[in-house]
């Protein structure tokens, strides 16, 4: 699905929040390899499950046309500096949930770049029939937990030693959920 374009300016930086457009394959391409690179919190490793111009190109089409899948991008000056999707499944028995993923450059954060695409997200999730809204953080990442439970997510579980990072240890991975308001578990 789409949502309205909508600018924000923080801490100085004008930016704004957009549904991916197929014109922005390539630089999704390039702008995930870079975020890839620059932090251990995300699943891959630089270069790891690429996705090149084509395939983001048909991924922001699936996106754009399905209902229960939303792709976003934070834009300043011209330039992506991040991304948020929100995929969800067309089974039945999952149809009322997505799970969502994002990535910032390093150098943007602390702009409330991630926030904003997680709250348009949600804003797009409530008003559109989807019920919960999941996702996966390192348990180490106190900021984005932090961040995540002031917008209403809960803990909903802990994979224990789930993802194994460059030290050579393994890491706990928090599983959280967010409900819409009037959804008891």
């Amino acid at each position: 699905m789409l949502i309205s374009e909508k600018g924000f300016n923080i801490k100085g930086l004008n930016y704004k929040i957009r549904s991916a457009v197929e014109s922005d394959a390539e630089a999704l391409s390039e702008l995930r390899l870079q975020i890839d690179g620059e932090t251990e919190n995300l699943d891959r490793e630089q270069g790891e499950a690429f996705i090149d111009q084509k395939g983001f190109q048909s991924i922001i089409k699936a996106d754009t046309e399905s209902p229960r899948n939303i792709f976003l991008v934070a834009e300043t000056n011209g330039r992506l500096i991040g991304f948020s999707r929100c995929a969800g499944n067309e089974l039945k028995r999952f149809r009322h949930k997505v799970e969502f993923g994002v990535g910032i450059l390093k150098e943007f954060w602390g702009y409330g770049i991630g926030k904003n695409l997680l709250l348009e997200s949600i804003s797009w999730a409530d008003e559109n029939e989807i019920k919960k809204i999941t996702l996966h953080v390192m348990e180490t990442n106190e900021s984005a937990r932090r961040l995540y439970e002031k917008l209403g997510f809960e803990v909903e579980g802990v994979l224990k030693n789930d993802k194994l990072l460059s030290d050579g240890n393994f890491y706990n991975m928090v599983v959280m959920g967010r409900l819409k308001n009037g959804m008891e578990g």
